[in-house]
């Protein structure tokens, strides 16, 4: 059985929109690995939880903001597909020296 995804998000913040873009990309990106995302609204204010299988994955609470895409992306990558290469997702940022 496929990996399922769920994103549990508090509605009275409005973060449904959020949580929605969350699960299109990735969708998109892990199709062929994933079984579901499920989008599941909490009855805890100011929740914003992604969790693969039960397995927590994101915590807004804990970790204090949101995740950015290419963050979470690495993080579900790294629970269902470790070998999986995601491109651009991947790739270290180069830091320019400004003087």
């Amino acid at each position: 059985m496929k990996p399922q995804i769920e994103i549990e998000y508090c509605p009275g913040c409005r973060w449904l929109l959020r949580a929605a873009w969350t699960a299109q990309e990735l969708l998109t990106t892990f199709e062929a690995e994933l079984g579901a995302v499920t989008l599941r609204p909490s009855d805890s204010s100011g929740t914003f939880r992604v969790t693969v299988d039960e397995h927590l994955l994101w915590e807004r609470k804990i970790e204090g903001r949101f995740p950015e895409m290419k963050e979470l992306k690495q993080r579900v990558r790294d629970h269902i597909a470790p070998e999986r290469d995601l491109g651009h997702s991947d790739r270290v940022e180069r830091q320019t020296d400004v003087r």
